[in-house]
């Protein structure tokens, strides 16, 4: 049986251009993120079973590369159930881990812990643009701090970050999780359902307020909580005045100081923000994850129709690994989207001196040739990137497919022209 040369579905090899603007972006990711006093960790990808399994991960659990239990342990013949089989699985993203590596070394790390990680995840989710089964996601987060800094610092760091890499006129939309439970309890819908009701609703986008309304009546709530419910979403705006509306409409069920908050964050945000972008109230916004308790963020781009990249406060996720809870607050950017809007533009990354290609006649002497690689090394030293290679007998082919990878500047050597 001949073996495949293609890669596993959901997977995809990653070839010198692409490569080049990953590297680029990376290196971006952990210069930006250093300004702002983020610390680069890594964690494993393969984690506890247990841990990934914890109700903490929403519809992710459901998509977990589960991993066979090894050597002595794995026992097929007198398996009953999953769990006689499999005690890890690959990570499907990264604050679970980060959750575990800070309860772990909290006694090592400073007091607010801020991380930055970037690694790859693996989910076995349907492929399709921009979405992957192995994908780098990119997190930074800050462990330790309650206020609303955290979420000003990572909202500011990440756009400062988008504006490096020349993106524009995206939104950042935010909401907090007190704000919607809020919202869920003021229109009579009983506690047990509010997830329910968040599933739901977070298909605003796709089905507008009719298709919710179907569905929520569809799901048994009354037509009075419904109406109620969604004659709210109609009645706020999308800035720091929606905020104070809702601010006033739950006084009897919100906290004030959860609505001040987020108006401070929105309102600081804009005030001092050095990329183009606006913020974005969007009571609509659920995020799919269970663990969040606080501001959640999502960043919505046009050029790609959806999110590339989102986060939110999580108070209670290290709590399950060591039983306090610890103020939590993360921002992830969707690295594999970023990149192939990149690519999609025809973005190049740029090199401090450019890129030069030496093109050398074959045969070349010895003398010669070791003067033309002291020139080569001295151009590097000067940040320019040099490519040496054989001239070809198309030379004409040759120099097209090294300006595909953005050689602009040509020098040729022949051995009786030095």
């Amino acid at each position: 049986m001949a073996l495949k040369k293609k890669p596993v579905t959901g997977m995809k090899d990653i070839l010198p251009k692409e490569m080049e603007i990953r590297n680029y972006v990376m290196n971006m990711i952990r210069e930006t993120y250093g300004t702002f006093g983020f610390s680069s960790i890594e964690t494993p990808c393969v984690e506890h079973i247990e841990n990934l399994c914890s109700k903490q991960g929403g519809e992710n659990e459901k998509l977990i590369f589960k991993i066979l239990k090894r050597g002595e342990k794995l026992k097929l013949e007198s398996a009953k159930e999953e769990a006689d089989l499999v005690d890890s699985g690959l990570r499907y993203d990264l604050t679970v881990p980060l959750s575990r590596y800070y309860s772990n070394n909290a006694n090592e790390l400073p007091a607010p812990f801020k991380a930055l990680q970037m690694g790859n995840v693996w989910r076995a989710d349907r492929p399709q643009r921009g979405r992957f089964r192995q994908f780098m996601q990119c997190d930074i987060d800050i462990l330790g701090d309650p206020t609303y800094m955290a979420e000003i610092e990572l909202v500011l760091a990440t756009t400062t970050l988008l504006g490096k890499l020349d993106f524009h006129n995206f939104t950042i939309r935010i909401n907090d999780r007190k704000i919607l439970k809020a919202m869920a309890q003021y229109s009579g819908f009983p506690a047990e359902s509010f997830e329910t009701v968040f599933i739901i609703l977070d298909k605003m986008d796709k089905i507008g307020l009719d298709g919710v309304a179907a569905e929520l009546e569809k799901e048994g709530f009354s037509k009075e909580s419904i109406e109620t419910y969604l004659g709210l979403f109609q009645e706020v705006s999308s800035d720091v005045q929606g905020v104070r509306f809702l601010k006033d409409k739950l006084k009897d069920v919100l906290d004030p100081k959860v609505a001040g908050d987020l108006e401070t964050i929105i309102s600081t945000v804009d005030a001092v923000k050095t990329a183009d972008f606006k913020m974005s109230f969007d009571p609509t916004l659920v995020r799919g994850m269970s663990y969040y308790t606080g501001p959640i963020f999502e960043i919505a781009m046009d050029e790609f129709g959806g999110s590339v990249g989102g986060g939110g406060r999580y108070d209670e996720m290290i709590g399950k690994f060591t039983g306090n809870d610890t103020s939590a607050c993360g921002f992830s950017i969707g690295f594999e989207r970023i990149v192939m809007l990149l690519l999609e533009r025809g973005y190049e990354a740029p090199t401090k001196n450019g890129k030069k290609a030496y093109l050398i006649e074959k045969n070349m002497p010895a003398d010669k040739l070791q003067t033309i690689l002291a020139q080569a090394a001295e151009e590097r030293t000067k940040g320019t990137q040099v490519n040496i290679s054989i001239m070809k007998k198309n030379k004409k082919f040759q120099k097209e497919q090294l300006m595909t990878e953005g050689y602009t500047d040509f020098v040729e050597f022949f051995r009786d022209r030095m």
